[in-house]
């Protein structure tokens, strides 16, 4: 049998799997039983589900598959970071990361939500590789999936027995220019019958798509994270090009905005420190002003290198002292350790190889005489 003319159904939401029932003459009872095999007990195998009918698993078996994205490659850090390069149905592929905690036995998975980004930053390695496509449900739940197939982390352990603990999508591409999917796939990810991960274990990270953000927070309740990485319209324009779209009054006002902070759960500023560029003392004072009345905290990234990357890290005697002023107006801003920079798994490094279909895309439209929307071609 060809597997691939099968519907895959991971990533389906419980709707859309109890409709898949109804389509095959399966009673919508069905749909939960097939849930709690899915995304409890991470079960890949239809004749492995033991309470479904033989019958019934035949005829799963005959319109259906249970699908992962395939691990093209598997690497681990000296500092016990892992990443895996996944290769999805069409042969393109992101990166998923998995961050040990340093003072615990569990970490976060960092999740991609598009194959490269269309972002442009200019410290930011991942924008180096243009927009190929968003990530499908399937692919985003299917990278969750992926880390816990390899720390045999199945049935879903409880709160305190889990080593992936936390998600933080902050992968490669911009999550809000890919809400729909991943909505739909963090619905399932926090779905308290399956993979049952709380919301308050989940961090989005957005370059700041204003529109999105409110909408973001009324249907998901995630910790959002803002990567903000300067303190002027001017600076900001220059190495986050979004910023011209949505300058950084907007994006203040969106985060004032959004629904469900609280001091008790506060909006994360990441900022990523780059040498002569935003690190200077009245850089950080300007940034405790441009916060002011929120409920924030920091998150201060020392910069990671890449081939080709113009950009200096900041002398770690600027990074300290950034830290202190913010601190000392009361501000929780902790100094990331770079984890994973020996496999390119740290902040700001990811990179896929999809080439090919980004190069023969970029080629048509330049030969139609058409400039990508979100980048600037060289001529």
């Amino acid at each position: 049998m060809d597997t691939g003319t099968l519907k895959n159904l991971i990533g389906l939401s419980r709707e859309q799997l109890a409709a898949e029932m109804a389509m095959i003459g399966e009673k919508p009872f069905r749909a939960k039983q097939l849930w709690h095999w899915l995304y409890n007990r991470g079960e890949t195998d239809f004749a492995k589900m033991t309470s479904i009918s033989k019958v019934m698993q035949a005829r799963l078996a005959e319109h259906y598959v249970v699908a992962r994205p395939e691990v093209e490659r598997d690497l681990i850090s000296v500092d016990t970071t892992r990443k895996w390069l996944l290769k999805f149905a069409d042969g393109n592929e992101a990166e998923t990361v998995y961050i040990p905690d340093e003072d615990e036995v569990r970490g976060a998975v960092c999740i991609s939500s598009q194959v490269g980004c269309t972002l442009t930053c200019k410290f930011c390695h991942t924008g180096t590789q243009l927009l190929v496509r968003n990530l499908t449900p399937a692919e985003i739940v299917g990278q969750f999936m992926v880390a816990r197939d390899a720390y045999g982390e199945w049935p879903t352990p409880d709160d305190q027995a889990r080593k992936l603990s936390n998600i933080v999508m902050m992968g490669m591409g911009e999550p809000l220019y890919n809400f729909d999917n991943v909505a739909t796939a963090l619905k399932i990810v926090m779905d308290g019958e399956g993979i049952a991960l709380s919301k308050r274990r989940i961090t989005l990270s957005t370059s700041g798509v204003v529109p999105m953000m409110k909408r973001c927070g009324e249907e998901l309740g995630v910790n959002l994270a803002i990567s903000l990485h300067a303190v002027t319209d001017d600076v900001r324009d220059r190495i986050m090009p979004i910023n011209k779209k949505y300058p950084l009054k907007e994006l203040m006002k969106a985060c004032a905005e959004y629904p469900g902070a609280s001091n008790a759960r506060r909006i994360t500023f990441e900022y990523i420190m780059l040498k002569g560029v935003n690190d200077s003392a009245a850089d950080a004072r300007q940034l405790l002003r441009l916060i002011k009345g929120l409920p924030a905290k920091f998150n201060l990234i020392p910069f990671n290198p890449w081939p080709g990357s113009e950009f200096e890290c900041s002398d770690m005697k600027h990074v300290k002292a950034f830290s202190d002023i913010l601190q000392d107006a009361g501000y929780s801003a902790p100094i990331r350790k770079s984890r994973g920079a020996d496999i390119l798994a740290a902040c700001g490094q990811l990179r896929s190889e999809s080439q090919r279909q980004k190069c023969s895309r970029l080629a048509e439209r330049l030969k139609a005489g058409i400039a990508d929307e979100h980048h600037v071609f060289p001529s």
